[in-house]
């Protein structure tokens, strides 16, 4: 027992806490983006997602393990798709594209409250600790999250609302392919091909709308 214990004793948990540290922010970012794929689909006139109890604040409803590894080691990745009919739309391509830009904007929203809130907080916490740490880290993630599923690839948002500017049977064909973009997709970013572009974007973006966070100190000083 003595034993166990001092192993116990002896574990280096900063790894495992930095991990966490990541997959929390991830699992908030995630889950907000298919919960607004989800909403936009429904007041479009589309139930399958609610109908797929995917209308939910419960991320273990939208996680996809693969997307969140990525999410937690290169800060891009996804979730599970929310199920999408267009053809309950009454415009089919227009309905899908709204539907698939409603989660990136989603995570452009997200970014900019928890930078508010991370100003807010900043001197009341004295500049550091968690909870500020958490704050920076989900908008820094929902903002790549954002960027990174507007990339014209299918299947990520951007290839949804690029194929809505093609004539139908194009758009129905690319479709077909959607499968295999992720393949693409993975590769290059595990390259470093698709990665290093995107921190850079996400980085000189996420300078800008740091004013946020400059608005939330200011206001509490």
């Amino acid at each position: 027992m003595e034993t166990i214990q001092s192993i116990w004793n002896g574990l280096d948990w900063s790894y495992l806490t930095e991990i966490l540290r990541s997959v929390i922010p991830a699992l908030i970012c995630i889950t907000l983006h298919e919960l607004a794929h989800g909403l936009v689909a429904y007041k479009l006139g589309d139930t399958t997602a609610k109908d797929a109890g995917r209308l939910t604040l419960n991320p273990l409803k939208h996680l996809d393990l693969m997307g969140l590894l990525m999410m937690v080691v290169f800060h891009f990745g996804w979730a599970k798709p929310v199920p999408v009919n267009m053809y309950r739309f009454r415009n089919p391509k227009g309905g899908m594209a709204l539907t698939a830009l409603a989660g990136p904007l989603a995570n452009v929203v997200i970014a900019i409250v928890f930078l508010f809130v991370f100003g807010l907080l900043y001197a009341p916490l004295g500049g550091s600790g968690l909870v500020l740490e958490l704050c920076y880290l989900t908008a820094y993630i929902s903002l790549a999250l954002a960027i990174f599923n507007i990339i014209p690839i299918s299947p990520l948002d951007g290839s949804k609302v690029l194929f809505a500017l093609l004539p139908s049977e194009q758009y129905e064909k690319l479709m077909r392919y959607e499968r295999y973009g992720m393949l693409v997709l993975l590769a290059l970013v595990a390259t470093g091909v698709l990665g290093r572009p995107l921190t850079t974007v996400t980085e000189a973006i996420f300078d800008k709308l740091f004013i946020f966070a400059e608005w939330g100190y200011e206001l509490v000083s």
